[in-house]
């Protein structure tokens, strides 16, 4: 669609079998491992479009914006 769209992603570091795997706070079912940073990029990749693209079908999908004002006062002495 030609929008950005930014997804959080949290790797993490399987210790006990030197292997990664990361999920989301922001797409719901992305749970993607790879026995490397290059393969589970790629699998982040892949699963994200895959959840994007099912989201859209959804009769239930809304686009929701964020606004955050702040007010702020500064002064300079």
């Amino acid at each position: 669609m030609g929008v950005p769209l930014l997804v959080r992603v949290r790797v993490h570091l399987d210790a006990e079998s030197k292997s990664y795997w990361a999920d989301s706070p922001d797409l719901d079912g992305l749970v993607v491992a790879g026995q490397d940073l290059d393969e589970l990029r790629s699998e982040v990749f892949a699963a994200a479009d895959e959840l994007l693209n099912l989201a859209i079908r959804s009769p239930r999908v809304r686009a929701t914006t964020e606004l955050l004002i702040r007010d702020e006062l500064h002064c300079v002495a």
